[in-house]
């Protein structure tokens, strides 16, 4: 089961090609709700002195006005990217008026409904309106509240310096066909991809800190039959991790009913299925309707209104060129990143993730891509879908039974398994960037297995039941109070201050320069993006 990755790992032992490995990069994405001290969510608008949600390339809004996405380059080490992050969030801080907080857990609280959220604003440039009528139209297929759920995502690329080489040695071992060098890379983070899907359910159990939540997040639907309540306003999973990744967060069951099949074999499949969707009408979403009395309800009435509709814990990722569309870069490029999306906010970190976190990310991320990847058939979608319900919703369980190709396996039988077998992934890194954190962080992460009381989970109830049963919002409330003076306290450089404050006044620049070109009406761009005939 794990022979290709000994063999992997030998071979890059045997050549000393660990100077191969050290120019990976690794990029952070964290979304946090803005809200008032009083955890209500703010009704102000995206402010001015941060930049241009459209333009600016690290601070913007995901789906609501609200909801802030904060965004990191590429940086050479994990730690580099973290500590980006941390100054990102000091400048924004530093400049939110009225006391706001950013809320530091994956799900929000004291929600009054729909008409809580606004839907985030980008101008009145063609790709401002596209932008803002896509997420109507998520409010309109899906609801709301679902959008405003915040998460950590993690980029990662392995060295552009290693792929020769292993294209050399993998070409040399198997006597494979004759394939190019950009055809290699992308059936490797096809088959990462794969693998991440595969056992993605272990990040849900090693870093899923949303075993709570407030009731009015259900804003009046019926909560699980396994959820209790744990105060008044709060109902939890006894032995939950991350119900963000549950069924009451993102998942994939509107992918039967609709009748989304995205292939992930190569490159090409992802790519066709993707734009299958994305063309094909949905008689459900055509009852909506496109244009309604002048004003866009959706992109569309397709399965898919664009490629992002469809949720996924994992991305293969293409860098876009202007108005581009995410399937045309990877079908024309192919793979330069691999996005994983699984990843709750820590609430016990001002960062909403620790260096122990993303060092083991790392090792996970290069696990799942020296390891052999079978394809994934509908069976095997099926099983990897319910292992991650199963373990957002019981993960804690010490009698949870996964399903492993049909056997029936322990949560914490296949968790020791799959963590000991990457300590040699975590010892190839440690030689790589010459020094200990990788393994120290697989360790880590192994406690964690043998224990469930240790996991973040289990420790934000642990927190709440010592600080008198608070509730769900009392806890996050707390938190980002504590994170909040955190931040308010760090000092940025002069240089780095100057940095951020001139990138804001150049963002805003840049959306106004963008208003001012656009020369089509909007259902003409919209009419050609879709077409493929934008530049």
């Amino acid at each position: 089961m794990y022979q290709k990755l000994q063999q992997c790992l030998h071979k890059i032992e045997a050549d000393n090609l660990y100077e191969y490995l050290r120019e990976s990069r690794t990029g952070l994405e964290k979304e946090s709700l803005r809200v008032n001290p009083d955890g209500y969510i703010s009704q102000t608008l995206h402010p001015t002195v941060l930049g241009s949600a459209l333009t600016h390339p690290w601070i913007t809004t995901d789906y609501a006005e609200s909801l802030m996405e904060l965004i990191t380059p590429p940086q050479k080490r994990a730690t580099d990217a973290l500590d980006f992050l941390l100054n990102v969030e000091t400048f924004v801080y530093q400049q939110l008026q009225n006391d706001e907080l950013l809320w530091t857990t994956s799900m929000p609280c004291i929600l009054g409904g729909e008409d809580d959220i606004r839907i985030a604003e980008f101008g009145s440039s063609n790709a401002g309106k596209m932008k803002h009528a896509y997420r109507q139209g998520l409010a309109w297929r899906y609801g709301k509240i679902m959008q405003v759920i915040a998460g950590v995502h993690f980029n990662y690329s392995v060295s552009e310096d290693f792929w020769p080489v292993w294209y050399a040695m993998e070409s040399t071992q198997n006597q494979s066909p004759p394939q190019s060098l950009r055809e290699f890379r992308d059936t490797q983070y096809m088959g990462q991809t794969r693998n991440i899907q595969r056992f993605g359910w272990l990040i849900i159990y090693l870093f899923g800190t949303s075993p709570a939540i407030c009731k009015s997040f259900l804003d009046g639907k019926a909560p699980s039959e396994t959820m209790r309540n744990f105060t008044k306003s709060t109902i939890y999973e006894p032995y939950g991790t991350s119900l963000r990744m549950g069924n009451i967060g993102y998942t994939n069951s509107k992918s039967h009913e609709t009748g989304i099949h995205v292939c992930y074999d190569t490159v090409e499949s992802y790519t066709r299925s993707l734009r299958c969707a994305i063309s094909k009408p949905y008689a459900d979403y055509e009852k909506i309707g496109v244009k309604v009395d002048g004003k866009y309800r959706q992109l569309n009435a397709n399965i898919l209104q664009i490629e992002n509709e469809y949720y996924s814990t994992v991305r293969p990722k293409q860098v876009l060129r202007g108005f581009e569309k995410p399937v045309d870069a990877l079908f024309d490029r192919g793979i330069q990143y691999v996005e994983l999306r699984s990843v709750d906010v820590n609430a016990f970190h001002p960062a909403g993730m620790t260096n122990t976190q993303l060092s083991f990310l790392e090792v996970f991320m290069h696990f799942c891509l020296l390891k052999d990847s079978e394809l994934l058939d509908a069976d095997a979608k099926r099983r990897i879908d319910n292992n991650q319900y199963l373990v957002a919703h019981r993960g804690r369980d010490p009698q949870l039974r996964l399903d492993r190709r049909g056997e029936s396996i322990l949560l914490k039988e296949w968790a020791l398994e799959l963590l000991e077998n990457m300590l040699p992934v975590a010892a190839m890194l440690d030689k790589t960037h010459g020094d200990s954190r990788y393994t120290a962080a697989v360790q880590a992460q192994l406690k964690l297995a043998e224990n469930p009381d240790l996991t973040p989970s289990a420790q934000a109830l642990e927190d709440m039941v010592n600080h008198g049963q608070e509730d769900f919002f009392t806890f996050a409330q707390r938190k980002s109070k504590e994170h909040r003076e955190f931040f308010m306290h760090r000092e940025l450089s002069d240089e780095l201050q100057q940095q951020f404050e001139a990138m804001a006044k150049s963002s805003i620049a840049e959306q106004q320069k963008i208003e001012a070109a656009d020369e089509l009406d909007f259902d003409t761009f919209l009419a050609r993006y879709f077409e493929g005939g934008l530049d």
